[in-house]
């Protein structure tokens, strides 16, 4: 379900934020906003009952800053982050000029929704040894605005998870532990930036050359050699017969490729199922 936008949450949002922009020849690429990280209160307050608050305050502290890498990774937009809006009304006041925030096309707003950080022990008394492991989960409700409406494109909940065996992580060292958890965050940032950059820029297929196709997806954005996608022929704008709302155009499968080489900017994948496949068709991988 999608949720309605209040103008104060966008107000708010958007003043919490700063820029960071990228060369000169980027300046066409849409603007997004990235607002504070947020952790709802019941994440929050389950985490101080259980002695895990910091662990939480330095994976949400780290997000924001591994949103920031995982999109400048994609070069997919211009970027508007909190970190730099300090600096940039400051410059823009000594130049005469006003700094806008509401500059940005699109707003993502994350709230980490759940946090889960657990020890098991397991005895394994035929071989007499004791193992003990780790297990972390961090999740997050991803939730993309367009600024100007103040509509809600999409929200997604997306979550991420590791298990690993304490003696791999050391048992006396905190921060060597602890590395696990920068992993995490990491882990989720780049997921997240997959995730709205598909919103945004759909993929989709920019050339074909007899059974090779060409893909708007490089190295940084989930694809992989051997991995299996879909094809999709746009058809006609649908709309909801009792409210006259947009459902979208009509998307039609019309084959099947698999990833065979990943590139900076884009990749090559080859025809396994065709039933039509062009030029601009949009492509979505195969759940596994």
């Amino acid at each position: 379900m999608k949720p309605s936008l209040f103008p104060s949450l966008l107000a708010l949002s958007l003043a919490a934020c700063g820029v960071t922009s990228f060369a000169a020849e980027d300046a066409a690429l849409r603007k997004l906003a990235i607002g504070t990280v947020n952790v709802n209160a019941a994440t929050s307050s389950a985490a101080a009952a259980s002695g895990r608050k910091v662990a939480l305050d330095r994976m949400t502290e780290n997000l924001g800053a591994q949103l920031l890498a995982a999109f400048q990774t994609g070069r997919r937009f211009q970027l508007v982050g909190r970190a730099d809006g300090a600096a940039l009304v400051e410059e823009a006041a000594a130049t005469g000029k006003a700094f806008a925030f509401g500059e940005a096309d699109y707003l993502l707003v994350v709230t980490v929704d759940d946090f889960q950080d657990a020890m098991e022990t397991k005895t394994f008394a035929t071989l007499g040894t004791t193992v003990t492991s780790r297990t972390l989960r961090l999740a997050a409700i991803s939730s993309v605005y367009e600024v100007k409406t103040g509509a809600v494109l999409e929200v997604a909940n997306l979550s991420v998870s590791r298990t690993a065996p304490e003696e791999q992580r050391g048992q006396i060292t905190g921060d060597t532990r602890d590395a696990l958890l920068r992993e995490l965050v990491q882990e989720l940032a780049e997921k997240t930036a997959r995730y709205v950059s598909d919103v945004v820029y759909p993929a989709r297929i920019v050339a074909r050359t007899n059974e090779v196709v060409t893909l708007n997806r490089g190295d940084g954005t989930g694809i992989a050699p051997g991995q299996l996608w879909e094809v999709f022929a746009l058809g006609t704008e649908m709309k909801d017969p009792d409210t006259g709302a947009s459902l979208g155009r009509e998307e039609v499968l019309v084959g099947k490729i698999r990833v065979t080489r990943v590139t900076a900017k884009t990749s090559q994948a080859r025809v396994e199922e065709d039933l039509g496949i062009d030029r601009g068709a949009l492509v979505r991988p195969v759940a596994q």
